[in-house]
């Protein structure tokens, strides 16, 4: 008789064995757990800022009250642990505890000597407030034999002096490029399906009806969680191999057919949500680290391990994720033994690092947002509804900021008012509530700026392949598409893949309107000179905004 499962648990893998050449024998040991989740409901409390210290500027002082609401987080500490608010101010870093576990010798913790100043290499995407906060260190204490820019990006390459404060970290190594985990240039040459139809596994014959978009095959349903979620396919499909053999075999039982990803949630059965788990699980190690809200690794039994601060974010993504279905000791396996996803991942595309040459760095320090509208028209008051939050689904990246136009009253209600092109491009996705416009028009998403509307309603829709000049109608605001309680638009932006925080070195502007991220998902500011507008998901008069003809 087999086990019966529960909410939370990660599947138990038998051992394997593949029919084609390159799915080979492993084992990897899986223990039983139960994942404890909790859902934490916020409220935004909405007031009229008369004060820019409300909407903090990057200073050593407020990396040091970032660090310490991280630090008293549950994304970064137990919700049980005590005692610890008296020491963090003045402490910024945490000590954690001696993992007593055999491990592979790449996986073992380890410790920087504290006499020796850490000599770090900026990698694509880094900036000072972040790395101050990876570091545990105050901004001042990091230096440079060249200049270091106080705002925007670090270039890639440039030494930097960073002092060595954090005890028990894990493995530096790094296991996969950013452009391996984000869909990137890398994947314009990857054809999903002849992929899954070449390996002619159980995937290959799967199909599951989706209620936004009918029957789907099993190669359409990693296409499409790949560019909703911005992952990278290969990624996926190398997951999906390693834990359950669906690309070149078949499942061995109940629990790997229902859960494929390894994930056992009564809310996550089903192949397309166990694809958008992981892709958001990804995503919330990968941009948690690239923000520096997420600093380390809570393992199901409650261990903790905080992330090497000189990880790239693909690394932090995929150890991230493998941390939410194991304890310490399998994650380990998984991420470093002799029968690694790592191992999976090349066998089946080849080695990630040498691809990932011709498309990195993902960013460099001349990038700039090319400059943008606020969505709506001339002589029109909408509200600021929505600080940064997730771009797609419940992935944590702030991303995304939310418009609603003016109306009769609160709900979904349809609206007149028109929806216009932030920016000019390409409509390289128009349907179920996204519009998407490619702004270097070569018609991919993976590369270049990319503008993501969500909710734009069916009727009036700007139609795939159009081209649009900045403040072309594109369609009107709804609640169609995702989840919206609401009727408003949805923006986000994503460059070469990646989706772009809009609170950060690359910061969201509109109209001369700079993004500003709150303590909480969906808080926030807007702000242009000595004007403040404060986010509201009330569409209060604070959270009002005009867009005047200058």
């Amino acid at each position: 008789m087999s086990k019966q499962l529960k909410p939370g648990m990660a599947v138990q893998k038998p051992t394997r064995s593949g029919a084609r050449k390159r799915y080979y024998q492993r084992r990897v040991r899986r223990a039983w757990f139960l994942v404890l989740a909790a859902l934490i409901l916020t409220s935004v409390i909405c007031v009229l800022v008369v004060n820019p210290v409300l909407a903090p500027n990057t200073t050593a002082s407020s990396v040091t009250e970032q660090q310490t609401a991280l630090f008293l987080s549950p994304t970064a500490l137990p919700l049980s642990t005590q005692g610890l608010e008296t020491d963090l101010p003045n402490n910024p870093t945490v000590s954690f505890p001696t993992i007593q576990a055999v491990l592979p010798t790449q996986a073992q913790p380890v410790t920087y000597p504290k006499d020796t100043p850490v000599l770090y290499y900026a990698q694509s995407g880094d900036s000072l407030a972040v790395l101050a906060i990876h570091f545990g260190v105050e901004l001042n204490e990091i230096t440079s034999a060249d200049e270091l820019p106080q705002e925007g990006l670090i270039p890639p390459g440039q030494l930097l002096f960073i002092p060595s404060r954090l005890d028990s970290i894990s493995s530096p190594l790094k296991l996969i490029p950013d452009s391996e985990v984000v869909n990137s240039p890398s994947t314009l040459d990857f054809d999903v399906t002849a992929f899954v139809e070449e390996a002619g596994g159980y995937l290959s014959t799967y199909e599951e009806y989706l209620s936004s978009t009918g029957f789907q095959s099993g190669a359409e349903i990693v296409a499409k969680v790949a560019l909703d979620y911005s992952v990278n396919p290969r990624l996926l499909l190398a997951l999906l191999e390693y834990q359950s053999g669906w690309v070149y075999g078949s499942p061995s039982n109940i629990a790997e057919q229902d859960y494929a990803m390894g994930y056992v949630g009564y809310e996550r059965k089903g192949f397309f949500n166990q694809c958008a788990w992981v892709a958001g699980e990804i995503s919330d190690g990968y941009y948690g680290w690239r923000e520096g809200t997420i600093v380390a690794l809570t393992f199901p039994d409650k261990t903790m391990l905080r992330f090497a601060p000189d990880l790239n974010s693909g690394t932090a993504g995929l150890i991230y994720l493998f941390s939410r279905l194991n304890n310490l000791p399998d994650w380990a396996e998984a991420l470093y033994g002799e029968n690694s996803i790592i191992n999976q991942y090349e066998q089946m595309f080849g080695s990630p690092w040498v691809r990932a040459q011709a498309y990195e760095p993902l960013f460099t320090v001349d990038v700039e947002q090319p400059e943008m509208i606020l969505p709506f028209e001339f002589n029109k008051t909408w509200a600021f509804t929505g600080g940064p939050h997730a771009a797609w689904g419940v992935a944590d990246v702030r991303a995304a900021l939310d418009f609603a136009p003016p109306s009769d009253g609160p709900g979904c209600l349809k609206s007149p008012e028109w929806v216009l092109a932030s920016v000019s491009g390409l409509v390289v996705r128009s349907g179920h509530g996204a519009v998407v416009i490619d702004v270097d028009g070569d018609g991919y998403e993976q590369t270049g700026w990319n503008l993501l509307y969500m909710h734009i309603a069916t009727k009036d829709r700007i139609p795939l392949g159009a081209w649009v000049e900045v403040g072309d109608r594109i369609g009107h605001p709804s609640c169609e598409g995702g989840r919206s309680t609401g009727t408003h638009v949805h923006l986000a932006r994503k460059y070469n893949g990646e989706w772009v925080p809009a609170d950060g070195p690359l910061a969201f502007v509109l109209d001369g309107w700079k993004a500003k991220a709150g303590p909480t998902d969906y808080s926030g500011w807007l702000i242009k000179g000595d004007k403040i507008i404060c986010a509201c998901t009330a569409s209060t008069f604070e959270s009002q905004l005009r867009r005047e003809e200058e």
